[in-house]
């Protein structure tokens, strides 16, 4: 008895490729993101510059002290 080549299906598996999968599960994260307002990214901007502006100033002039005190000693 011949076997048909039709009576048995084979079932495979349907493999995505791995960077298609990651590029469609990415862009899936993406859209649930709770992105800021314009004003909220304007205000937060400014604060980050303030405040490294701020460390910046405070670091030079700890930097100028303790320059000046090693000058001393030295």
């Amino acid at each position: 008895m011949a076997k048909r080549s039709d009576s048995k299906k084979t079932t495979r598996s349907k493999k995505t490729n791995p960077i298609i999968q990651y590029l469609k599960e990415t862009r899936a994260e993406l859209r649930k993101v709770t992105w800021p307002t314009k004003d909220e990214t304007i205000n937060l901007t400014i604060v980050v510059l303030v405040v490294t502006i701020g460390m910046a100033a405070f670091l030079g002039v700890l930097d100028y002290i303790f320059s000046k005190i090693v000058a001393l000693l030295v």
